[in-house]
């Protein structure tokens, strides 16, 4: 029997509160990683950039991210949470506004970094914080809604990005996007930070500190690192060459192909993490191994939706944006379903460099090279298409059509992630137990 936990108000308030100042956070700072994507066509033609060179732009940022999180996650699990994450804040948002005075390409990538350097500090110590203030069988919600801040905050930032683009200029978009986390730093730094292992229902075996060696030691940590590569080659794919992909394809200003590839992330974001929390808390309760179940079923899902949506040409939005909007939905299942099972399989004292190690792996081999890769098909792709027309000069058409044909690489990742997460689901059982201790 399933004895429900009794939490009083002040509880709740002790609790929810700082979930809301996180989810705020993680708004605001996919916000700010989303504003280059969004202004990606009046960029690239300002610099007269190929989409190879678009592609490296998130591509550095990405190595960065992920060769910087590990350090970082594990300064998150020895020091206080709150200040690493205010001083990753102003970073970030110091280094958005600095696209004033940028005026090359390389000045572009280099500030692109920082803001990498920066946002690296927000997953490990939110999602370390978040663990210690929900029970294990309580963490699929706030954990969804915590990462309900990737398409709300990529949303918005299309839905404002490309319209402040259109009318001021790119760089107008950038500092806008930089003022308003600063904003939740006092907010953030007045907070109490929960004890770690804090909410824990079941005494760990792991002692109170622990090495990173714990971690690459469990098997379903290595499955759900390789399913993080993957889902993220696909949706930083997503973020970056969706607009011009609806600019090409659906001859969009910059400002329209941010608002269609906004309402992707808006509803097919929100509606699928919020699906997440809900059947995830549900199914641990029948099924310790049903998050990782359902996130491959969804992968598999999305993969005959975005194929055909992205098959759609001029004239077929119509169905084009409902096929996409739920192919991203359902990936988008991923976030609040699998880092609840991270939680899971690691003790409390190694969460942030659970994340930090996972954010290495999962952006070294795969994640970061989701906006190269389709860069450079798409490049390539256009090549070709000029070459079977006769031609030798690649014009807007010729990239219309390489776009759209490198993007259908992206099905077929979403069968391999389909594939990884089902793998993962017949070990985690096993890793559970071998991290908690007797009931």
């Amino acid at each position: 029997m399933i004895v429900k936990e009794q939490v009083s108000t002040p509880a709740k308030v002790a609790r929810w509160w700082p979930l809301t100042v996180l989810v705020a956070i993680n708004i605001l700072n996919f916000y700010d990683r989303q504003v280059a994507g969004a202004v990606v066509e009046p960029v690239r033609k300002e610099f007269h950039l190929s989409d190879t060179q678009i592609g490296w732009l998130n591509t550095a940022f990405t190595l960065l991210y992920g060769v910087v999180s590990l350090p970082l996650g594990r300064l998150a699990d020895k020091s206080s949470r709150k200040k690493l994450l205010a001083v990753g804040i102003i970073v970030w948002a110091a280094l958005t506004a600095s696209a004033r005075w940028i005026h090359s390409y390389s000045f572009l990538v280099l500030t692109r970094l920082g803001v990498g350097v920066g946002e690296a500090t927000a997953a490990p110590t939110a999602t370390s914080w978040i663990g210690d203030l929900f029970p294990p069988e309580r963490r699929s919600k706030p954990l969804a809604l915590f990462m309900l801040g990737v398409p709300i905050g990529g949303a918005l930032s299309l839905f404002f990005s490309g319209l402040i683009a259109q009318k001021l200029g790119w760089r107008a978009a950038m500092v806008a996007a930089a003022a308003p986390a600063l904003l939740l730093v006092p907010l953030l730094l007045m907070l109490d930070e929960p004890q770690r292992g804090a909410s824990e229902s079941h005494a760990s075996l792991a002692p109170a500190t622990g090495s990173v060696w714990q971690v690459l030691r469990v098997p379903t940590f290595w499955w759900i690192a390789i399913s993080g590569a993957l889902v993220n080659f696909n949706l930083y794919a997503v973020g970056v060459f969706f607009p011009p992909f609806f600019g090409r394809i659906h001859h969009m200003t910059v400002a329209r192909a941010g608002v269609m590839t906004g309402i992707i992330y808006a509803i097919g974001g929100v509606c699928g993490g919020s699906l997440a929390g809900w059947s995830g808390d549900r199914i641990v309760h029948r099924s310790r191994s049903g998050r990782m179940k359902i996130a491959a079923i969804a992968a598999l899902l999305a993969v005959p939706l975005s194929y055909i949506g992205i098959h759609q040409g001029y004239g077929k939005l119509a169905l084009a944006l409902p096929l996409l909007t739920i192919a991203y939905g359902l990936l988008n299942m991923y976030y609040g379903l699998v880092y609840a099972s991270i939680q899971d399989i690691v003790a409390p004292p190694l969460r942030g460099t659970s994340m930090a190690i996972y954010f290495l792996v999962m952006y070294l081999i795969g994640a970061s090279w989701g906006s190269l890769v389709i860069g450079r098909l798409s490049d390539l792709f256009a090549l070709h298409a000029a070459h079977l027309a006769g031609v030798d000069k690649i014009n807007e058409a010729f990239k219309a059509i390489g776009l759209q044909q490198a993007l259908l690489a992206l099905p077929v990742l979403s069968f391999l992630l389909a594939i990884v997460l089902w793998a993962g689901s017949r070990t985690i059982v096993r890793d559970m137990a071998a991290q908690r201790g007797p009931a």
